[in-house]
């Protein structure tokens, strides 16, 4: 798969009508919530493991994940940065991506996104230090048991296209805990 493929497959999904378990941007709908009810939130952090496989061979690596993920356009973006650091015997290597997501509401408690942005990482083995940029594709199922986006869990299976020398290219899978962020309300005078 070649950087200009992935470009296309990026641009493809984000010009993609609402699936049909979204509402509509204008107009009433009957599922807006009151005023006083919960608001979604300003921000969603992500905590929980990942796990690494190049497809050269080569272990699996296992590691701690962190992420924050915003939502500028209701229904249509969503931005997660995140960071992974992995580390073995040998090497340590941070992990850090910047995924651009497209959403889709499958039920009142599921959701699925989709998404595709740069990744950087930042590896130190047997005394060199690299720096290597990638491309990532990632599928992210996010799952709300109350259906509030308070507290819940998320499964992120990820696609790496490294752009170094020979290419490597690596599958992945982040899970764990999500945390609604609530927003903050103004005080009115």
């Amino acid at each position: 798969m070649r950087a200009r493929d992935i470009v296309y497959a990026a641009a493809l999904f984000y010009s993609c009508l609402p699936a049909s378990g979204q509402t509509p941007a204008a107009g009433p709908s009957p599922n807006r919530q009151p005023v006083g009810e919960d608001k979604e939130p300003a921000a969603i952090l992500e905590l929980g493991a990942a796990s690494n496989w190049n497809f050269r061979g080569g272990a699996t690596t296992f590691a701690p994940n962190l992420a924050a993920e915003v939502t500028p356009i209701e229904g249509w973006l969503e931005i997660e940065a995140g960071v992974s650091p992995f580390y073995t015997r040998k090497s340590t290597e941070w992990d850090t991506d910047l995924l651009f997501k497209k959403p889709w509401t499958l039920s009142r408690t599921a959701e699925f996104m989709l998404g595709a942005g740069p990744d950087w990482s930042y590896l130190r083995q047997n005394g060199k230090t690299a720096n290597l940029i990638a491309a990532e594709i990632a599928g992210d199922f996010m799952f709300w048991p109350t259906g509030k986006h308070r507290f819940g869990w998320f499964l992120e299976p990820a696609y790496d296209y490294s752009f170094a020398g020979g290419h490597p290219q690596s599958i992945g899978m982040s899970a764990g805990l999500l945390i609604g962020i609530p927003q903050c309300q103004s005080r009115r005078p």
